[in-house]
């Protein structure tokens, strides 16, 4: 059964339905609460606390956060890519971007084509050196649980810089939480049952059940990653986003006039196309994001940030 964490100013709690019981363990950091696993398993909840908690990131900084490009097969599509012929592929962000899961999103003077992306986020539980092969059946002991994620992006940085790390990385830009879900090796089984949803003012962009949708599955998805990259304990890998982020291609007919023109001309008729899409995020947005399964067993609990 799913083990629900959640991290206040004060320490961490282990929530039991309504209530949440302290965790007496003098962990700072997620990595050393990971390893702290008996003072997780000891909070019973005899002295529980209304849950009704001010929570933080479940997720501490500095560690490594790591993405995933295009992994969802309806984003890839919508952006006019082939699933088929996609190759995994990664990037990172700065661990400086990492916000509480009600933390106001910042939007950065510069940038007006403010987009959203929900996904899942596997948390890492053990070390994971470079050259492991991770599997199904190995995937438990090192991946400790999953968290929801928000990976916010700055499109105009991202398209025209070609800087995906800074379009990704500017404070405030990950929110993640509010709970830290600790998964056994039944639970990563019910992995495709889970269903993203997220809403920018009540109205629902992204609602997707991660199903067969998933391109890259995570034990594949680490056992590539780990050819070049180590991971540790508390670092954390976001897995995509669905169909229903702002933006999105052209038609096929536009791309190829699009492929005719000068880049600085191409450019300029697509952000003036982009500037009148409504679905990029806007000062006062409330963003609201829920993973769970449909019977509610797994609850990753809902984010709700708001852009200033």
């Amino acid at each position: 059964m799913p083990v629900n964490i959640v991290r206040t100013a004060e320490g961490w709690w282990r929530l039991h339905g309504e209530t949440a019981a302290r965790i007496d363990t003098t962990a700072d950091t997620t990595r050393d609460l990971l390893a702290d696993r008996a003072a997780v398993e000891s909070a019973h909840g005899e002295d529980a606390v209304a849950a009704d908690l001010d929570v933080l990131s479940p997720i501490t900084a500095p560690c490594r956060v790591v993405a995933q490009l295009l992994n969802y097969r309806s984003h890839a599509l919508d952006i006019g890519a082939d699933p088929a012929t996609l190759y995994p592929t990664f990037f990172r962000k700065s661990s400086a971007s990492i916000s509480g899961p009600n933390d106001p999103i910042r939007q950065p003077a510069d940038v007006a084509l403010l987009d959203h992306e929900i996904e899942l986020g596997i948390v890492i539980g053990a070390d994971v050196p470079v050259g492991t092969t991770v599997t199904q059946d190995t995937l438990p002991h090192y991946a400790a649980g999953v968290v929801v994620a928000d990976d916010v992006s700055a499109r105009e940085i991202q398209l025209t810089r070609v800087q995906v790390y800074e379009s990704k990385s500017y404070p405030t830009f990950t929110p993640l939480g509010p709970r830290l879900v600790l998964f056994d090796a039944a639970d990563w089984a019910r992995l495709p049952e889970l269903h993203m949803t997220l809403s920018v003012n009540g109205d629902v962009r992204q609602d997707q059940t991660i199903g067969d949708d998933l391109i890259t599955p995570p034990a594949e998805a680490l056992t590539r990653l780990s050819r070049f990259q180590s991971l540790s304990a508390g670092d954390v890998l976001l897995t995509g986003t669905p169909v229903g982020t702002a933006i999105s291609a052209p038609p096929k007919i536009v791309q190829k006039i699009g492929e005719l023109l000068p880049p600085a001309v191409k450019w300029k008729i697509f952000f003036a196309r982009q500037a009148r899409n409504p679905h990029y995020l806007s000062v006062d947005d409330v963003v609201t994001a829920t993973i769970r399964t449909a019977d509610g067993t797994i609850d990753l609990g809902t984010q709700r940030t708001v852009v200033r």
